[in-house]
């Protein structure tokens, strides 16, 4: 929708961190290590908070589309992703 209407530097970085969360809770899934899930997962909340950084300014500038759809889709993206990486802490904490 932002490539349609020229708006090519944010959905490149929407692009970006968006895809960059499944990539690093996929080598999460694949990791060496309780530690190294732990480390890739908090990864992908970073760039879930990227996301939602591109997100806000879509919703926040003039002229930008919005997605309510997609912003639903990242908060509960973001709490499974929380969840996830809580448990994985407490768990190694108690080990």
């Amino acid at each position: 929708m932002l490539d349609a209407e020229k708006k090519y530097i944010i959905s490149r970085q929407l692009l970006k961190s968006g895809t960059s969360i499944r990539a690093n809770v996929h080598e999460a899934q694949n990791s060496e290590s309780k530690n190294d899930f732990i480390h890739k997962i908090k990864i992908a909340t970073k760039e879930l908070e990227d996301t939602k950084y591109w997100l806000i300014l879509c919703d926040k500038a003039k002229n930008y589309p919005k997605n309510h759809f997609l912003n639903q889709k990242v908060q509960e993206l973001g709490l499974v992703l929380y969840k996830i990486l809580s448990t994985s802490i407490k768990s190694k904490n108690l080990n």
